[in-house]
């Protein structure tokens, strides 16, 4: 137990510090990104506020994730995550996780099909995979909190 409680307060710590750089990359970083490639790359200007919005965006579903991991730690640190109310958080994980995968199969989509250079149309491909499976296994997570969570509640009937 003394171990869990040590790695839960070093992942908080993490994840402070993680919330805290993506609001400045968010705040400053990628719209300031964006409107210096508008500026040396007129041609393409056209792409900054669509490019801006696509990555806050995405920095956002970042943001959600990182809060809802807050407050399943803070639901395992009670001993509570075998609750409905741990279910609330990991769904809202996955459909975070799901929002910012449409955008992104989106965007490889129109990179995709507008693109001269294989490099980034295949550097999408790879990004959309793993998030996929990121995806994918937080489904299956899910499922499995799902199924203790229903365990313990009938144990706990049971005692």
């Amino acid at each position: 137990m003394f171990v869990e409680r040590r790695a839960v307060a070093a992942l908080r710590v993490f994840l402070v510090v993680l919330f805290v750089v993506l609001v400045g990359f968010q705040s400053f970083s990628l719209p300031g990104q964006f409107a210096h490639m508008a500026q040396e790359a007129p041609e393409h200007a056209y792409l900054r506020w669509p490019l801006t919005a696509v990555t806050v965006f995405w920095v956002l579903c970042v943001q959600v994730v990182i809060v809802s991991t807050w407050k399943l730690l803070s639901l395992v640190k009670d001993d509570r995550i075998f609750t409905e109310a741990s279910l609330t958080w990991v769904d809202l994980i996955v459909w975070a996780i799901g929002a910012g995968w449409v955008v992104l199969v989106g965007v490889f989509l129109y990179v995709g099909f507008h693109a001269d250079d294989p490099g980034g149309p295949i550097l999408l491909f790879l990004l959309t995979m793993g998030v996929t499976v990121l995806g994918l296994l937080m489904v299956v997570m899910r499922a499995l909190l799902r199924q203790a969570t229903t365990l313990r509640t009938d144990m706990e009937a049971v005692i």
